[in-house]
Parts: C-alpha cells; structure tokens; sequence
C-alpha cells in the first residue's frame, strides 16, 4: 500500500491546510518567532557545554 511515508503532494496538503488554518498573514509572524526561539535554544545550549566542560577543567 505505502511505497514511501511522504510523497511530494503530501506536502503540498500539509502546507496548504498550514496556510488555510493560520492564514498567510501570521505566517510571517509564526516563522520569525520559531527562529527567535532556536536561536535561543541554541545559545542556551552552547552556554550549557561551555559551562559543563569549564566545571570538567577545574576538576582536574
């Protein structure tokens, strides 16, 4: 029945059915806020490992 999971007009409904829920206009919006976040999600997680490897040094 299934060759593949997702075929490409799979992704053509998601993103149509995206756009129709949420509208073209908070799109723009809702993208800008997901960036936001993962960039603070990834600065977060630098400032984590630097901070897990000094604590690793000054055990030492």
């Amino acid at each position: 029945m299934l060759r593949n999971g997702l075929e490409p007009w799979h992704l053509l409904i998601v993103a149509i059915v995206i756009i129709v829920l949420f509208g073209s206009k908070k799109l723009p919006d809702t993208a800008r806020a997901l960036g936001k976040s993962m960039r603070i999600l990834k600065s977060e997680a630098k400032a984590m490992k630097d901070e897990s490897g000094t604590e690793a040094a000054q055990g030492q």
